[in-house]
């Protein structure tokens, strides 16, 4: 009943910039936390960025001055503006929400992925 959708994703040169945004949709009664995860070929899935429903934010070590998520919850949607981009960046990027559906229970739920490659 809950899905949601990344788009932004692409190629780049390292030090650029691009903007990722995740935009949910369904029967949503609210969303809680919502958060940008990657995964890089032979490696594990990584938390990249969170933030709450109060707009408090969390960000990897390896991100962290370079990255920014926000969120506008008019549009169910969670961004994350990625600068300064380096070929280490390059991953399928995630979107995740905690959403409270019907019945008040909250659900993790989880994008398709989109693909950033980070290359000269």
């Amino acid at each position: 009943q809950v899905q949601l959708v990344e788009s932004g994703g692409g190629l780049v040169q390292p030090g650029g910039s691009l903007r990722l945004s995740c935009t949910a949709s369904g029967s949503i009664f609210s969303i809680g936390a919502m958060s940008w995860y990657r995964q890089a070929p032979g490696k594990e899935r990584e938390l990249v960025a969170k933030i709450t429903s109060g707009s408090s934010t969390n960000y990897a070590d390896s991100v962290k001055g370079r990255f920014t998520i926000s969120r506008d919850n008019a549009k169910n949607t969670v961004y994350l503006q990625m600068n300064s981009l380096k070929p280490e960046d390059t991953a399928v990027y995630y979107c995740n929400a905690v959403v409270r559906t019907s019945g008040g229970a909250w659900t993790d739920f989880w994008g398709q992925g989109t693909q950033l490659t980070v290359s000269s």
